[in-house]
Parts: C-alpha cells; sequence; structure tokens
C-alpha cells in the first residue's frame, strides 16, 4: 500500500507546492511537492508545466513509490511496524534519499530489534543538515517525522 494520508499532508507541508521547475533552498532544481528534477527542465514529468495541485499530487504518489519500496527493502522483516512508522521513514527518505537511511544508525538500530519509538525519537532529529548548515524547516520535519512515527495506529504497514 502508499503512504497514508498523515504522510502525505506532512510532506507536502514541508515540501510546499510549485508549479514551475525552480531550485529548493539549497539550489537543486524541483517541481511540485519536492519532486527532484532528474532532466533539464523536468523533461521526464509527464505533466505539462504548470502543474496544478491535482498533477503535482499525482507526481508525488509517482515518486513514493520507490521510497516506499526503499523503506520495505532496508527495514528487516523482523521489525513490525505501523503505517505512521513507514510513513515517517518515507518522508525521511524522500526528503534524504533511500541511501541515507539505508547508511544510517536509525536503520541499523531499528534492524537490531531496539524499540523503535525510542530509536526514531534518538536519530531521526540528527539529520537536519542541507548543504553543511542546519536549516530550520528541517529542524522542524524531523520533528515532525518523530511525532508521526510516535503516534499509534493499529494499520501494520511492514512487513508487508
Amino acid at each position: 500500500p502508499g503512504p497514508n494520508a498523515a504522510t502525505i499532508s506532512l510532506i507536502k507541508g514541508f515540501e510546499g507546492f510549485v508549479a514551475s521547475p525552480a531550485p529548493d533552498p539549497i539550489g537543486l532544481p524541483t517541481v511540485g511537492f519536492g519532486h527532484l528534477c532528474q532532466s533539464k527542465g523536468c523533461a521526464e514529468v509527464p505533466f505539462s508545466f504548470p502543474l496544478s495541485q491535482a498533477t503535482a499530487s499525482q507526481l508525488l504518489t509517482n515518486d513514493l513509490g520507490q521510497f516506499v519500496t526503499c523503506v520495505n527493502s532496508a527495514v528487516s522483516n523482523s521489525v513490525t511496524l505501523n503505517d505512521n512508522q513507514v510513513g515517517a521513514l518515507v518522508s525521511f527518505s524522500f526528503n534524504l534519499g533511500c541511501g541515507t537511511l539505508k547508511s544510517s544508525t536509525l536503520l541499523k538500530r531499528l534492524n537490531n530489534g531496539e524499540d523503535p519509538n525510542t530509536v526514531a525519537a534518538a536519530e531521526i532529529p540528527k539529520f537536519d543538515l542541507a548543504g553543511g548548515k542546519v536549516l530550520a524547516g528541517l529542524v522542524k520535519r524531523r520533528a515532525a517525522e518523530v511525532t508521526l512515527f510516535q503516534t499509534p495506529s493499529q494499520v501494520k504497514a511492514h512487513p508487508c
């Protein structure tokens, strides 16, 4: 399954909506809700610019699939996570890249069987740098990801 509504809302809130390709705070070209352009002018985007909110939402949904796959393949099947916990990790990975999750102490500790909520609170906030500088927006985003991660849910999302 794809990310839950709380995850989509968190990502949209922090990424913001950009109708036409423009540089993000560290100069990377993005469009929609945080789509990182892969080619000049975001030629890979299957929608015309300026994007509408609806097409930007569809682009985000398309983009998030690879990060759901990333989280589910990186987190050991011995670790049970609910939809909010997976969603927080999807947001984290979408923002920082799958490689960052895979090489993190966050993942190591989760896969070692430590309490997920304790690990999230200790590890997620460490990732607040962009271009070598602490960004207030990233501090807030990491705090929101911890809050989402620690929000109870009966919906099991991993292993799927």
